[in-house]
């Protein structure tokens, strides 16, 4: 059977493949076009395999929020290219959605049978690398911000006394900011209560070893190395930070300054980041 050009775009843009592939497939179906999909399908699977063991050091991370959750998603691959492809970017973005439709908390077979979709398609290895879901309560409000080319996504949850606060523009915007805020500078922790103690006692063994040669009283000594925790805290905690759009005050200060203009109490109870080809 003759196999058209009509034929081919068809088959094409029913599976997004090759137009060689496509011509190929139909020549072995002798035109039948549910039998080349099919065989299509065989043919990207085949080349799935073949690709899984490449190196996907490349990607871009995605964040949507929907039925009070908010997910953060990294999807990789092997080149630059891919990260900036648009179909790539539409695959993340629906993995998302899904993600919130179905209530998924961790990559499943569904999931990895989207990617391989697009290998098929593309022909480059690609990968669900990771995903984080976060609740977000009735008296919540999640803000996110996404990086440049999906370099690095932002959730960050609020609460309040007062939910209706959020619909407030001045508070919107502080959360936008504050989401703006982590990608900035990535703490390592929401505040000194959830810094862990083998960290703050590897942090305090440190600066009690910078010391200890200063001819001075204990308790001049304990107060310089308390002095270094305290900065250090001002460094790596999110609240404890100097404000990203105010370094007058604390992220911590700010936010109750906006809040009582609000008429409200505001908290951040979660934040997550994803930084696209960084694990955390």
């Amino acid at each position: 059977m003759a196999i058209t050009a009509a034929d081919v775009k068809k088959l094409r843009d029913i599976t997004g493949a090759g137009m060689m592939d496509c011509k190929k497939a139909l020549a072995e179906a002798d035109g039948d076009m549910a039998q080349a999909e099919k065989i299509l399908k065989e043919m990207g699977l085949a080349a799935v395999a073949k690709r899984q063991d490449r190196a996907t050091e490349n990607g871009r991370v995605f964040t949507k929020v929907a039925n009070g959750k908010a997910v953060l998603l990294e999807l990789s691959c092997e080149t630059d290219f891919v990260a900036k492809n648009d179909q790539f970017k539409a695959l993340g973005e629906k993995m998302c959605d899904v993600v919130l439709e179905k209530g998924y908390t961790e990559p499943n077979d569904e999931l990895k049978s989207m990617v391989d979709g697009l290998i098929a398609t593309i022909k480059e290895n690609m990968n669900l690398k990771r995903l984080c879901v976060i609740d977000v309560p009735a008296n919540g409000y999640a803000a996110t911000y996404v990086h440049g080319e999906g370099a690095v996504a932002v959730v960050v949850v609020f609460t309040s006394d007062n939910a209706a606060a959020f619909e407030n523009e001045t508070v919107r915007e502080f959360t936008h900011d504050c989401a703006l805020h982590v990608a900035a500078f990535k703490p390592q922790f929401l505040n000194t209560a959830s810094v862990s103690k083998e960290y703050e006692a590897e942090q305090l063994s440190i600066f009690k070893a910078q010391v200890a040669s200063m001819d001075k009283p204990e308790k001049v000594l304990e107060g310089i190395v308390r002095g270094k925790l305290n900065k250090l805290y001002s460094e790596v905690c999110f609240l404890n930070q100097p404000f990203v759009k105010d370094d007058s005050m604390s992220v911590e200060k700010k936010m109750a300054e906006v809040g009582k203009a609000a008429g409200a109490k505001l908290e951040i109870s979660a934040y997550k980041f994803f930084q696209a080809g960084v694990d955390a």
